[in-house]
């Protein structure tokens, strides 16, 4: 548990991974689409898709020629579980934490590289 905690902090200790999975939010993305944005190499951008994969907050699948993104909902709940363990943390609330996360990365002029 310990380890895939580490991973999924690691994950969201990145801009650009929160950015990413703001942007799937709204629906699944093709991975040139999930790319558009950013000022950063197709390679990069594949970089931090493996990253959100491993840590299970995405999921990657093959349509036809196209790899296509989509949010795992349920990735961040050990995270929100092992948070609720201090105590001094109100439960937390999914979808106002996506709520959250959506207006913190909106309010960021552009995603850092």
């Amino acid at each position: 548990m310990t380890d895939q905690l580490d991973t999924v902090f690691a994950a969201l200790a990145d801009p650009t991974r929160r950015a990413i999975l703001s942007m799937l939010l709204e629906d699944d993305m093709a991975v040139t689409d999930v790319a558009e944005p950013f000022e950063m190499s197709l390679a990069a951008i594949s970089k931090h898709l493996t990253i959100l994969t491993r840590a299970g907050l995405i999921a990657q699948e093959k349509r036809g020629r196209v790899k296509w993104c989509k949010l795992e909902p349920d990735a961040m709940r050990a995270a929100s579980v092992w948070m609720q363990g201090f105590g001094q943390f109100e439960p937390v609330n999914l979808d106002a934490f996506e709520r959250f996360l959506e207006e913190e990365l909106s309010d960021q002029d552009t995603p850092r590289t």
